[in-house]
């Protein structure tokens, strides 16, 4: 088994994976390597498995990942420091067990005819600096509503729990293949009209914001910023591709809810 090893910076993920890294080669069926890995095991949080994603996202069909936590329990991450033994010990008995999560595609397409291609693990958003965005809001290529607000986010089941919840969407368990839709601080009166509640949008669907306001508008996909005055639309839908994560212990996903929003230590 080919195995890559991404971490941040901090100090004690830096020691676990000089740990980690020891265990591994102990193993002569494990390889640690740089490039073409068969798994991914970050060290550090979410932010870190972010960042190993889209790292090898060109490498979806032939990589599994896995996290390992060095602070707060993550949503992505299932192992902790101290359990790195029986951590390379179940990669030599479980090779090939996974589980896969829906991934959000995204196109930008620019006023010149430029496009680009994005994939987000977590989520993506729309705004427009500290100015009113407005945006026809087009599901399946019809017209649904015309939004104005502060912007528009659009998220992956398990990127439900991020920013998404905190702009009130729903949390969505990931056996869903699809994405959610939720308006950031909508306007809401007598001339300005939307539904004014978050939308799930299956995986035969899309949704494409067709950007009506004039200036800089600010994209985000998951840790990327975008930022062009030339962004004329932005669409919208479940990607083809998964991401699959080894699933030697793989949390339930709504024991993740509860630990990081209802238990208490």
């Amino acid at each position: 088994m080919r195995v890559a090893i991404i971490h941040n910076n901090e100090e004690k993920s830096q020691n676990v994976t000089a740990q980690l890294r020891e265990l591994l080669k102990q193993n002569s069926g494990i390889e640690v390597v740089e490039r073409d890995p068969e798994l991914v095991i970050t060290v550090g949080g979410d932010g870190t498995l972010l960042s190993a994603f889209h790292r090898y996202s060109h490498r979806l069909d032939s990589v599994r990942f896995l996290g390992v936590h060095t602070g707060h329990l993550g949503f992505y991450t299932d192992w902790r420091d101290y359990e790195l033994q029986e951590l390379v010990d179940g990669l030599c008995s479980d090779r090939d067990k996974s589980v896969s999560y829906p991934l959000l595609d995204v196109q930008l397409s620019y006023a010149d005819g430029r496009k680009k291609h994005f994939l987000a693990m977590n989520e993506s958003t729309i705004r427009r600096g500290s100015r009113t965005m407005v945006g026809d809001v087009y599901i399946k290529d019809e017209l649904f509503e015309t939004f104005r607000g502060d912007g528009l986010s659009i998220s992956t089941p398990t990127g439900s729990t991020a920013y998404n919840k905190s702009v009130g969407g729903a949390v969505v368990h990931p056996s869903f293949n699809a994405i959610q839709l939720t308006e950031i601080a909508s306007l809401n009166n007598r001339v300005f009209r939307t539904l004014g509640s978050p939308i799930i949008i299956g995986a035969e669907e899309w949704v494409e914001i067709r950007l009506r306001s004039d200036g800089h508008h600010l994209v985000t996909i998951d840790q990327l910023d975008l930022s062009d005055e030339k962004i004329a639309s932005v669409s919208y839908k479940v990607a083809k591709e998964r991401i699959h994560f080894a699933s030697l212990r793989h949390m339930h996903f709504w024991h993740r809810v509860k630990d990081a929003f209802i238990r208490e230590d």
